[in-house]
């Protein structure tokens, strides 16, 4: 049974009391369209099946490499961009302990990420601190020639076979990447790596349930699978229903789009534990990918507060009204901390001391969405009882399923994303790839005569 819990109290007021039964029936067609594969997109939908076709023996082969590679490696680099990276880390880094790095008791290799970026002085200094340290690494690529992880696979290929040789080389990297075909397929193939597959019906964005973040998430020591079985509880709850009032996924799809439809462009996810930071970045790629196209789509945004409080708090406050707030709640922390008192008390905080930090959290929580209502910003409210695995695995299908469902109410493909390929485009024509020409000469007149 799920134990994610969604409150709509402080959205109510700016969808009215018509818009969310006036929903129902249009609910019910796309929650129809998803379960029997007929709408937009009906061959990416091998997603909705992960948590109960993923079978034990793939469970326990992911599990048995993650104990190898934590015995031979002090870092485990992940090399991927988009889909094929934000999933693990924002579940590495929400379960995690900021100062792991730092504590010299470290059990499990640090989890180290490439490939997302092509920033020259980011990847030397990766490759500067793989020559002091044992390390195996992850290249995840259905095709193996996306330009960001490829040219860092090219990078750390040859630093892997230069420091180790390429026999074994080859035992340290594994290949996370497509069943038949493909640049990484044949190469992986050919030089012996170990082999994940990617499944043909599921998109990178919605791969994290995959071994693409199932075997980081293991080489960083946590329980997969709990995190498949808090997806396998909110599948059943998905899945059930399609009324709102029993499916939060249907219920965060219907007000979010009760709300575009109203005015309000741009959605701002906020946690309020900084572990989240990564969670987001996840989600605004699950959104940003799914939801933008055919000039359609909520704009996804992500702060953290209280920290972003103290940025980006006046603009939510009084800034245009077209934005509203998602708050991903935590219902309790893992660990114990007081806040202690002070005969002195110059702060003034001696009001507060004996409480938990987390009380003082909460309050400021509950503080700010009624402000931010209070100012004409509407606030849905998700709760998970703590940040687990069981409980991740809830909140990454939830948004997933959620997000099917609102990219139908848009009427678009939600599984798509022909806009990512227009910058490739003018990279490789401005880079001189063969066949590009006539657009390199286009573009560098363009750029000749900006400059």
């Amino acid at each position: 049974m799920s134990q994610l819990n969604i409150e709509i109290e402080n959205a109510k007021s700016f969808i009215g009391d018509k818009f969310l039964p006036s929903f129902r029936e249009e609910l019910s067609n796309y929650h129809r369209m998803l379960v029997d594969k007929t709408g937009k997109g009906n061959d990416f939908l091998g997603w909705i099946d992960l948590p109960v076709a993923t079978d034990a023996d793939l469970i326990n082969r992911i599990n048995e490499d993650a104990s190898w590679i934590q015995a031979v490696a002090e870092v485990f680099v992940v090399i991927g961009i988009g889909g094929s990276y934000l999933g693990s880390r924002a579940v590495i880094e929400a379960l995690g302990n900021p100062f792991q790095s730092l504590l010299n008791r470290r059990v499990h290799p640090l989890i180290i990420f490439a490939g997302e970026n092509l920033s020259e002085d980011y990847h030397a200094n990766l490759l500067e601190l793989l020559d002091h340290k044992n390390y195996a690494v992850a290249v995840i690529s259905k095709s193996g020639t996306t330009t960001e992880p490829a040219v860092a696979f090219r990078l750390i290929k040859q630093h892997l076979e230069n420091k180790y040789g390429k026999e074994e080389a080859s035992k340290r990297i594994f290949a996370i990447t497509d069943e038949r075909r493909g640049a990484l397929k044949n190469l992986a193939d050919s030089e012996g790596y170990v082999s994940y597959v990617i499944p043909n019906d599921v998109g990178g964005r919605y791969s994290v349930l995959t071994p693409v973040g199932l075997l980081p998430i293991a080489v960083a020591g946590f329980d997969i699978q709990a995190l498949m079985d808090g997806a396998r509880q909110m599948r059943e709850v998905a899945l059930h229903s399609s009324d709102y009032e029993q499916n939060p996924c249907a219920l965060y799809a219907a007000v979010r789009n009760i709300l575009y439809r109203n005015g309000k462009f741009i959605e701002i996810l906020v946690a309020y534990e900084p572990n989240l930071l990564y969670f987001i970045e996840w989600w605004k790629q699950l959104y940003g990918e799914s939801e933008g196209k055919e000039n359609k789509g909520i704009f996804p945004a992500g702060v953290t507060f209280t920290s972003d409080l103290h940025s980006m708090g006046q603009y939510i406050q009084e800034g245009t009204r077209t934005l509203f707030e998602t708050v991903i709640s935590v219902e309790q922390p893992a660990r114990t901390l007081q806040i202690p008192d002070d005969s002195e008390n110059l702060d003034g905080l001696n009001f507060i001391s004996g409480k938990r930090l987390s009380e003082v959290n909460r309050m400021a929580e509950f503080g700010t969405m009624l402000a931010h209502v209070d100012g004409g910003v509407p606030n849905i409210r998700i709760s998970i009882p703590a940040i687990n695995e069981n409980a991740l695995g809830q909140l990454i299908y939830f948004f997933e399923f959620s997000c099917a469902l609102s990219g139908y109410a848009l009427g678009i493909n939600p599984f798509d994303q022909p806009g990512v390929e227009a910058y490739k485009k003018n990279m490789f024509a401005l880079l001189g790839k063969p066949g590009y020409q006539k657009e390199t000469e286009a573009l560098l007149k363009r750029l000749n005569q900006s400059g």
